[in-house]
């Protein structure tokens, strides 16, 4: 049963746009911390933002705050990660993960070791 479902990714040149998408099961969108995360060749899974999609509540990481926003559609239990202004340092495969909800609660993003749902992830390349 597939839970987690990201798309949209895609190759851009720096400067340009990307929004990314992740259709959830509704039972994980009501009741767990989601979060946007990325993974860099040779480097470790860092988060990008996390959002309470009941409450609203967003954090985001300081490397994308101002460019990258994070929205929701509770109809359709998907989250959006519009990507503005991107850098050649976002390039990565950025995947869809969830968590228990008490890590929504704090102004911080949760790690990827507490993640218990992931989306099969897409690719984001941006070329300089």
């Amino acid at each position: 049963q597939v839970q987690l479902v990201e798309s949209g990714g895609g190759s851009v040149q720096a400067g340009g746009s990307l929004r990314l998408s992740c259709v959830a099961s509704e039972s994980i969108y009501k009741n767990y911390c989601m979060g946007w995360f990325r993974q860099a060749p040779g480097k470790e899974r860092e988060g990008v933002v996390k959002i309470w999609p009941g409450v609203g509540s967003t954090y985001y990481a300081d490397s994308v705050k101002g460019r990258f926003t994070i929205s929701r559609d509770n109809a359709k239990n998907t989250l959006y990660l519009q990507m503005n202004s991107l850098e050649s340092e976002d390039t990565a495969m950025y995947y869809c993960a969830a968590a228990s909800r008490t890590y929504c609660l704090g102004a911080a993003l949760f790690p990827a070791r507490v993640a218990i749902f992931w989306g099969q992830g897409t690719q984001v390349t941006v070329s300089s």
